[in-house]
């Protein structure tokens, strides 16, 4: 990053997850990646109550700012240098592709957490790093960027073919 700005992205989408908030709020998670190396900690807070306490940067402490919603996250997750994620499909997966690395944090509050088995995979395969909220501190503070591998890019050509053979057209 230029001038060795160096992002942390954190988004909830379009949920309610103040429990991410609260724990990437907290001080001693700030000071971890503030001590990562970290300068800077931009939140998307959705549709959450719980509003993070902004900072200027002022006595080596990370710059931090939020924002409810965005047309489009994809320019915040380009620029991060790490992000945190609730477990949506389409954040995790939106994130893995553009190759940057990513805790996802689960919210144990949902009913139907089928979002948890996603993150949880992904992590097995060493795509990310999964966390709890209650965890996020320990996950930061152990985590080795250089131990995640990249997401394998998706190939279309056999899907494109199956339809173009559907389509009556000749393989190529």
């Amino acid at each position: 990053m230029e001038g060795g700005k160096r992002v942390v992205f954190v988004t909830v989408g379009t949920t309610c997850f103040d429990a991410l908030v609260k724990a990437v709020d907290n001080p001693i998670v700030k000071q971890q990646l503030s001590a990562k190396g970290y300068s800077h900690l931009l939140i998307q807070i959705g549709r959450g109550s719980y509003i993070p306490i902004k900072s200027e940067g002022e006595d080596g402490c990370l710059v931090v700012d939020y924002f409810t919603f965005s047309s489009s996250i994809a320019d915040n997750i380009r620029s991060a240098s790490l992000v945190i994620s609730h477990a949506g499909s389409g954040s995790i997966f939106e994130t893995v592709r553009l190759g940057k690395p990513l805790i996802v944090v689960v919210n144990e509050d949902l009913m139907d957490n089928h979002q948890s088995e996603l993150a949880e995979e992904l992590a097995e395969r060493k795509h990310l790093l999964c966390a709890r909220p209650q965890t996020l501190y320990q996950t930061i503070s152990d985590m080795n960027l250089d131990s995640l591998t990249p997401y394998p890019p998706a190939d279309a050509q056999p899907a494109a073919k199956l339809i173009n053979r559907f389509l009556g057209f000749p393989d190529d």
